[in-house]
């Protein structure tokens, strides 16, 4: 199945700004490409939010990271 980009923003937005979701009720094939579109889009200060308001956890997070530093 091809990955939307519209659905891979809308979900980056509602696990990491909101919290109202989380990686386990997302599809599997969207994992990275949210974490990657987080990790462009988003400041250090929203990513370090998510994790400290439990939307994400440490290795979500570690992953997120991954990517910025491979930029």
């Amino acid at each position: 199945m091809a990955v939307n980009n519209l659905l891979v923003k809308a979900y980056a937005i509602n696990i990491y700004r909101y919290g109202n979701r989380t990686f386990s009720t997302i599809p599997a094939e969207y994992h990275e490409p949210v974490k990657q579109y987080a990790a462009t889009n988003f400041t250090l200060d929203e990513i370090d939010n998510a994790l400290a308001k439990g939307y994400i956890t440490q290795q979500e997070y570690d992953e997120t990271l991954a990517y910025t530093a491979a930029q």
